[in-house]
């Protein structure tokens, strides 16, 4: 008798073990450990289920659920079983002795074995690992062998010694490796691009070290996923880097290779659509995989074992495909921030679609071991609401629900293909649990498919080809990668088309007012040499600096530009040099600073307004000075930089310092001693400034 299906789940206060169709009842021999609770894990045979605490370890029996064995040992965060289920690893938070040395927080268990009372469980052998990813050993198939990752080496132990080391495969470089399953013994280990070298993956068998079996190098691969088939005879490595150097996507690029263990094959495989890989996923059968890739609408293809491709599915918004236990079915999904769809192909029937489940927002995707069933799960921490279980039938109809508060972690039984039972998965179609069709009351089916937002202007139109999804319809969508793509869907319209206006042609924008730019190539200059180019520019440069002073001399012999002097009284500084224009008006402004304090006995008593200025009447107009005086240069020029020019320069700051701390006095303000003082040494600066004024006269 086929053994029934069942599944364990580990919530924030206890672990349960269920028994699903067609029952759906909790497994009764099993008693719920409750408190603070690690981890929960079946063993790859399915007979064992071992969970976790903070001070113990307990080994269950799947099919009865009473307890097998119980290791007293705290603080352990992680479980998990050899693929025959006779080794029990268990991985504890790191820490050091009382010598600082780091503690063995890695130790390997039997599952059973035979003790005398009061015997304690001693583990077969421990390990210091820090690292939580990739903390188990990896096994053969047969359990013969397991392998351990250490700096620049992988080495090998006899699962029945872990005291000592069988064999090493010495990798300079290795940081990851993968023992392949099946009947051979084959291992594939990883080196990242080190010194301009480019990444490579070889594939060893086991224990022949001296030369690769196969082996395939490539660059833009900081790291990879290496997935090994069922037979253990192919090797897809998907590689990826850590920043996109085209500024294509924000997580890297991704590449595909595929490479076969006796050395015939060792090719990239080829997509025809731009964009990140999604997912990769072999069939049990080990002789097809899946791969979803491209932007999104993304494309899902099935390639052979020789990386040929035999079927595309249609194009739509998925990340994820995994197959049956059987390998008869397909499932495409998208998870994460997608809808949450679930599309189910059966391979045997032409690739014909057999339903679309609505499945929410799951994070948990599993087939059962029969592959009549699907369960979804949403779990804590990535949403802390809506947790539970969905049960669905691979026909589309939903079997089981149940909703749990903080669910963690939730799996299938494994079950061994000989303990399958062999009927078609789809008819026929089971009956639900009554928590399914109370569910199905609860669900509220919308009475129209949602669409995007319309205005209402453009409302009861289809929609236009530009605006459509590509799986609707509409073009592919292409990255830019920062310049102009107008294509047929819209994206990256040109921000320089007006409505209603002519389409501007490409090239440098023109400035109202300003003369036209020369477009390269625009009089003939692209048949033209280097030196040929160079010596037209001289000319043009000459042409426009002759022009330039024609300009300036008919301007000086009474041209159509204004003087200078009719816009106000002269200054003098017609026809003058820039620089000398520059000490005049520097005199002048000397002057008026001085003009600006009536010192005692000064030759400059200041500004006086004549009776005619004060009551509004204009007086006689200036005289207009026509011809040009030269600017004296004497101490008292500001623009002098000789030393006694900065010493007038100096004083006159003093004064008008004092001059707004006498103001300040004068208005109430309280005044420091310091500033008292500068107050007092007015009349000494006062006669200083004059004195050295009559030496610049």
């Amino acid at each position: 008798m086929a053994s029934p299906l069942q599944f364990a789940y580990r919530t924030q206060k206890a672990i349960g073990v269920t028994d699903a169709e067609p029952v759906y009842e909790p497994l009764t021999g099993f008693v719920k450990p409750e408190g603070n609770l690690r981890c929960c894990v079946y063993s790859p045979c399915g007979r064992y289920l071992a969970w976790a605490s903070i001070d113990r370890v307990c080994v269950v029996d799947a099919s009865v659920g009473h307890a097998l064995t119980t290791i007293p040992i705290p603080q352990v965060y992680e479980v998990a079983f050899s693929p025959r289920g006779s080794f029990l690893s268990t991985w504890e938070r790191p820490a050091k002795d009382e010598a600082g040395d780091a503690t063995k927080n890695f130790k390997i268990w039997r599952t059973i074995e035979d003790l005398p009372d009061g015997t304690e469980k001693v583990p077969v052998g421990k390990f210091v690992q820090k690292s939580q990813t990739g903390w188990n050993l990896q096994y053969t198939f047969d359990e013969k062998f397991c392998a351990r990752l250490v700096t620049n080496e992988v080495q090998f132990y006899d699962s029945n010694d872990l005291s000592t080391v069988w064999n090493k495969l010495r990798v300079e470089g290795v940081t990851d490796f993968a023992v392949a399953p099946g009947q051979s013994h084959n291992i594939a280990v990883f080196i990242p691009e080190r010194k301009g070298q480019p990444s490579t993956v070889k594939v060893y068998n086991v224990p022949e070290f001296t030369n690769p079996i196969s082996q395939k190098t490539f660059f833009k691969g900081d790291k990879v996923q290496l997935k090994w088939n069922s037979l253990g005879t192919s090797l897809i490595v998907l590689a990826q880097t850590d920043v996109d150097k085209s500024n294509k996507s924000y997580y890297g690029e991704t590449t595909l290779y595929l490479l076969s263990a006796n050395g015939s094959l060792d090719a990239r495989i080829t997509l025809d659509k731009d964009g990140p890989i999604h997912d990769v996923s072999w069939s049990p059968n080990g002789k097809e995989f899946g791969v979803i890739y491209g932007y999104m609408p993304a494309k899902t293809t099935i390639f052979n074992h020789r990386a040929v491709a035999a079927h595309s599915f249609p194009i739509a918004p998925r990340n994820t495909i995994t197959f049956s236990p059987t390998g008869r079915f397909a499932l495409v999904a998208g998870f994460g921030n997608l809808a949450g769809q679930i599309d189910v192909y059966d391979l045997e029937k032409d690739y014909q679609k057999v339903c679309t489940i609505e499945s929410g927002n799951p994070s948990v995707c599993q087939w059962s071991p029969d592959s009549r069933f699907i369960m979804t799960a949403t779990t804590s921490p990535r949403l802390r609401v809506d947790n539970g279980v969905k049960i669905w039938h691979v026909g589309g109809g939903i079997m089981y629900h149940e909703d749990m508060v903080e669910l963690y972690s939730v799996s299938w039984r494994p079950v061994l293909p000989e303990n399958l039972s062999r009927v078609d998965p789809l008819h026929p179609v089971p009956t639900p649990h009554s928590s399914a069709v109370a569910y199905l009351g609860t669900v509220k089916t919308p009475s129209k498919p949602v669409g995007a937002y319309r205005p209402p202007g453009a409302r009861g139109m289809s929609t236009p080809l530009h605006f459509r999804r590509e799986d609707e319809g509409g073009a592919a969508h292409v990255m830019s990668n920062g310049t102009q793509n107008v294509g047929p869907n819209g994206f990256g319209r040109s921000r320089r088309q007006i409505p209603g206006a002519e389409f501007l042609e490409s090239g440098a924008r023109a400035i109202p007012g300003a003369n036209p730019a020369e477009v390269p190539g625009a009089n003939g200059d692209e048949n033209l040499s280097k030196a040929a180019l160079k010596n037209k520019k001289k000319r043009n440069n000459k042409k426009a600096k002759d022009g330039e002073n024609k300009d300036g001399e008919r301007n000086a012999a009474g041209g159509l530009a204004p003087p200078a002097h009719e816009q106000g009284p002269s200054s003098g500084n017609e026809g003058r040099s820039p620089e000398r224009r520059g000490q005049h008006y520097n005199q002048q402004r000397h002057n008026r600073s001085r003009s600006r304090h009536n010192f005692p006995g000064s030759n400059n008593p200041g500004r006086s307004r004549s009776n005619t200025h004060r009551n509004g009447q204009a007086g006689p107009p200036p005289q207009i000075q026509t011809s040009q005086q030269p600017a004296l240069e004497t101490v008292m020029s500001p623009g002098n930089q000789n030393p006694a020019s900065k010493k007038l320069r100096s004083l006159q700051k003093k004064i008008r310092a004092i001059e707004d701390l006498e103001m300040r006095h004068a208005g109430g303000e309280k005044l420091e001693d310091t500033q008292m003082k500068k107050i007092a040494t007015k009349a000494a600066v006062v006669k200083e400034l004059e004195t050295l004024e009559k030496e610049g006269h």
